[in-house]
């Protein structure tokens, strides 16, 4: 199928069920991102599209075809079509029996379309059989969709659609699925007046609804069971076409024959050069003269027409009773390569496109036609000129006019190829650019590399008060005269990437890395008040880290120095090359003192910080006075532990907590705090105590039992409550 199908069925899902459900949809099906309206696509990626939209929407596959075909004919008259139908007919009748002449004109641009066949047979009280053909089975659902949305909008008419049979055609070489829909019309004025009188009884809806049912089934089981005898004619006959349009004196008009045909045979043969005529037993009887000199002996010789052409569009068998079935459809024959003089091998077959007529008094067919070409190439491969078209044919313009609309349509796949092109490159741009920023923001503050990015100059920021740590790997000389320089790169990265991973727990900015030394700031670029306990939390996660890297030259964890100070910062941009975000002032100064003067394993404390950090739920223990290089004595402190937090928390990890029935949820999900809400009240009404959880006091249940407290990564919490998610983000 051509793209434009793919592209209305997109249509249809984003318009009623949203865009995020056409992308569901998309990657179930496992297909690509877009369709281009000139590009054939395989049939089973459409099929499988349905089928996905089936499961993801939940109704059944005659649902989802009925509201395709309705939404297609929608989608049609947006795209241009809407006066090309509404031109077809008249009437319902005449729009589906042009329906085939409409897709053999649009066969012309679009060369590899498949579509379906459809034929009309006329009943009484405005019903009639509809005859569909088609070599996709389980489409036949499209039908109605696309049927009742014509009538209701072309005619203001209501139709009720039912399926009489399915079966296979044996007598078609193709588009053997065949369905016979039983079409029964009722037009919407009536609708609206039984809608007035029902408004008036309500009783009467259900009646009105019963009415109509009993009326489809009684002409469906008409139809069914309705013989007909040999040689005599059913009430569904085969409409003989109009030979006469509606004039000015509309159904009183009497056309006027002539006694006799008022034309020489030669005459006819040169007027009509395409055309043929031949018996019940497919004798040719006549033909024009452009048809004897492109298809030679089909006179001389004694040979059935069926034998020189077949019949490629409708794909029935050649005989006069298959030719009947469809006499109001549009003929395609083809020539026989094999009836051809051999010198012509290699020229395209000759096709032939017209109108089948039969003539009951002569007993004979006749076949008026005009060559099927698309383009002026075509005619020149077919060793054919304009002038073997009869003047009065309008297939010379349409073979001028198709040349224009095939540059046309080729500029458009152009178009539409490089539109989608662009859009892959937009995409992948995109991604790139992503990526770009991520790296970009992980050098510098988000705002400060946005205004790089813009061509502005950054202006130095004052902060009044923030937290600044540094850090250090101790006897950090002694491992690298020990140590090949792989080893050492290694043991840095290996640690550098857990702290990495901390500040983003903790929100601390990492300034930057200098050998083995590791400096942060809390508050910068972006004022917190609660910069000295995030750097706090940041530098007890950084023991704990250290912890779990070796030493390559003892095979032991290795151990940091790590000092706090806070106070006031200058910060800013410097360089035009590699360009850093660093911090000035005295304050840092003495947090690197801080850093060298304390010991392995410990958080040296400086006096400011530890104010900042005083009755905030730390652990503190007080070093004494000390002398610091450049500062003179300083009372400093080490900082012990977090009371508040357990090592899970402050190493950012999900917290597993369950409820009585054993589920496993994590505590740090919205969620799961409502349930430590619930916790917290029932601890208060002494229903359950939360033992080893942050929440519970000293003399718990269990302390108070002498019971050992529990895992402290574990909590039962009551198992009524708000229902916890199953996964939750650590931030």
């Amino acid at each position: 199928m051509y793209g434009f199908i793919n592209t209305c069925l997109q249509s249809l899902v984003t318009e009623k069920f949203g865009e995020e459900t056409w992308e569901k949809l998309k990657a179930s099906a496992e297909v690509q991102d877009a369709f281009m309206t000139y590009t054939v696509y395989d049939d089973s990626i459409t099929i499988k599209l349905i089928q996905e939209a089936c499961k993801v929407l939940d109704v059944s596959m005659e649902a989802i075809l009925k509201l395709f075909g309705e939404h297609f004919f929608k989608f049609c008259k947006v795209s241009g079509y809407d006066r090309m139908l509404r031109t077809l007919g008249g009437n319902l009748t005449e729009f589906i029996e042009n329906l085939d002449a409409l897709h053999s004109y649009l066969a012309l641009s679009y060369q590899e379309m498949n579509a379906p066949s459809f034929r009309v047979e006329g009943g009484v009280d405005g019903a009639m059989l509809l005859h569909y053909y088609s070599d996709r089975n389980g489409l036949c659902h499209i039908v109605p969709g696309i049927i009742e949305a014509v009538a209701k909008d072309f005619f203001d008419t209501d139709v009720a659609m039912s399926i009489l049979d399915m079966n296979e055609e044996l007598e078609r070489t193709g588009k053997k699925e065949h369905v016979v829909f039983l079409v029964v019309q009722k037009a919407s004025r009536q609708m609206r007046m039984a809608k007035t009188n029902r408004s008036q009884d309500g009783e009467d809806i259900d009646t009105e609804q019963e009415a109509l049912k009993t009326r489809l089934l009684r002409k469906k089981e008409k139809v069914l069971n309705s013989a007909v005898c040999p040689g005599e004619k059913s009430h569904w006959d085969v409409r003989a076409p109009v030979m006469s349009g509606n004039g000015p004196l509309g159904d009183t008009f009497q056309p006027v024959y002539p006694e006799r045909l008022w034309v020489e045979e030669a005459v006819f043969c040169s007027v009509f050069p395409f055309h043929l005529v031949f018996d019940e037993a497919l004798r040719v009887k006549q033909a024009g003269v452009n048809i004897q000199k492109y298809v030679p002996g089909l006179l001389t010789q004694k040979f059935g027409i069926d034998e020189y052409f077949s019949i490629i569009h409708p794909q029935v068998t050649f005989s006069i009773s298959s030719i009947c079935k469809f006499i109001n459809s549009q003929f395609v024959l083809k020539t026989r390569r094999e009836m051809m003089p051999k010198a012509w091998k290699s020229q395209p077959a000759l096709k032939l496109r017209g109108q089948m007529i039969w003539m009951d008094s002569l007993r004979c067919m006749i076949f008026m036609c005009s060559p099927k070409l698309r383009s002026l190439q075509e005619l020149e491969e077919s060793k054919m000129h304009l002038s073997d078209i009869a003047p009065h044919d309008t297939t010379r313009d349409l073979i001028l006019l198709n040349q224009q609309r095939l540059a046309e349509m080729e500029l458009s796949r152009q178009l539409e190829k490089k539109k989608e092109e662009l859009r892959v490159l937009s995409k992948h741009l995109a991604i790139e650019k992503k990526k770009t920023e991520t790296l970009l923001y992980a050098m510098l503050p988000e705002h400060v590399a946005n205004q790089l990015k813009e061509g502005k100059k950054v202006a130095a920021g004052e902060f009044e008060t923030c937290t600044i740590l540094f850090s250090d790997v101790v006897t950090f000389t002694n491992i690298c005269a020990a140590c090949e320089p792989i080893q050492i790169v290694n043991m840095l990265n290996t640690m550098y990437s857990k702290f990495d991973r901390l500040t983003s727990v903790h929100e601390v900015y990492k300034v930057e890395t200098i050998g083995d030394a590791y400096m942060v700031v809390g508050g910068v670029p972006v004022p917190v008040e609660s910069h000295a306990q995030r750097v706090a939390n940041f530098a007890l996660g950084m023991r704990i880290s250290a912890e779990e890297v070796m030493n390559p030259v003892t095979g032991e964890p290795i151990q940091i120095r790590v000092g706090i100070h806070t106070g006031p910062v200058l910060a800013g941009v410097v360089g035009d090359k590699m360009p850093r975000y660093c911090l000035f002032g005295d304050t840092v100064n003495t947090a690197s003192r801080m850093e060298s003067h304390g010991l392995p394993n410990k958080v040296h404390l400086s006096p400011t910080a530890y104010r900042a950090l005083e009755n905030k739920g730390f652990e503190i223990v007080k070093r004494g006075e000390i002398e610091v290089k450049g500062k003179g004595k300083m009372t400093t402190y080490f900082l012990v532990q977090n009371l508040n937090a357990t090592e899970d928390e402050i190493m950012g990890r999900p917290t597993v907590v369950t409820d009585q029935k054993g589920k496993h949820i994590h505590k740090t999900c919205p969620q799961c705090r409502m349930f430590l809400t619930e916790l917290c009240r029932a601890s208060v009404s002494d229903e359950v105590t939360p033992a080893g959880s942050p929440v519970a006091g000293p003399d718990s249940t269990d302390a108070a039992n002498g019971q050992p407290p529990p895992d402290q990564t574990k909590t039962s919490f009551p198992a009524s409550g708000p229902e916890p998610s199953v996964f939750c983000v650590v931030l």
